[in-house]
C-alpha cells in the first residue's frame, strides 16, 4: 500500500499501466490506422473495440469499484456505484445511498461536507480521477465500435451498389422477395 498525503496507508489504489496491459490493445488504436477492405474488417474491428470496452468495464468492476464500497467507503452517505445505460455501456457515478440522486455534485458535496473524514480526502480525489478517465476509456471505444458498424454499414450499401452496376439490375434484389412486373 502506497502513503496519502496524511501519511496514512491508502485505501483506493488506482489502477496502474500493468492493469491496462492485460487488455488487448491490437484491436483497438493500432486497428484504425489500416487500409480496410471493406465490411467484415471493419466489423471486425467494431467487434475488438466492443470487446476492449467491455474489457475496460471488467475491470472498473474488478478492481476499482470493490475498493470503492469497502470499509472506510462503505460509511459514506455518497458512494461509486456504476450505472447501466440502454446503449450497452456501463458507467461509474458517484450516487447517493437511496439511490435518488446521481452526479459528480454528490462527490464535490462529500469533499467539502465537513463530516467527511480528512483522511479520505485525497483517496476519494484519487478515485474521481480513476472514474473519470475509466468513464471517457468507456465512452472512447463505445463510440469507435458503433462508427465503424455504421461505416460498415456503408460499405455494404456500396458494395451492393458496385454489384448492382457490375452485374446487372437483378443481383441487387434479394433471393427471398420478389420483384414486381
Amino acid at each position: 500500500m502506497t502513503a496519502s498525503s496524511t501519511g496514512q496507508p491508502a485505501r483506493f489504489l488506482p489502477l496502474e499501466q500493468a492493469d491496462f496491459q492485460r487488455l488487448e490493445h491490437a484491436g483497438y488504436l493500432k486497428g484504425l490506422l489500416q487500409p480496410f477492405k471493406g465490411k467484415g474488417s471493419l466489423e471486425t474491428w467494431a467487434s475488438q473495440c466492443a470487446a476492449l470496452r467491455d474489457d475496460v468495464i471488467g475491470l472498473a468492476q474488478r478492481r476499482v469499484l470493490p475498493q470503492a464500497r469497502a470499509y472506510p467507503f462503505s460509511l459514506l452517505d455518497v458512494q461509486l456505484a456504476q450505472q447501466a445505460t440502454g446503449a450497452g455501456t456501463t458507467f461509474l457515478r458517484w450516487r447517493n445511498l437511496d439511490r435518488s440522486s446521481m452526479g459528480v455534485a454528490l462527490w464535490e458535496a462529500l469533499l467539502a461536507n465537513p463530516a467527511t473524514p480528512a483522511s479520505l480526502i485525497d483517496e476519494l480525489y484519487a478515485m474521481e480521477l480513476q472514474r473519470i478517465v475509466l468513464n471517457m476509456q468507456i465512452s472512447l471505444t463505445h463510440s469507435i465500435a458503433r462508427q465503424a458498424l455504421e461505416c460498415a454499414s456503408k460499405a455494404a450499401q456500396a458494395e451492393a451498389a458496385y454489384l448492382r452496376r457490375v452485374h446487372g439490375h437483378t443481383a441487387a434484389v434479394p433471393p427471398t422477395t420478389k420483384e414486381s412486373p
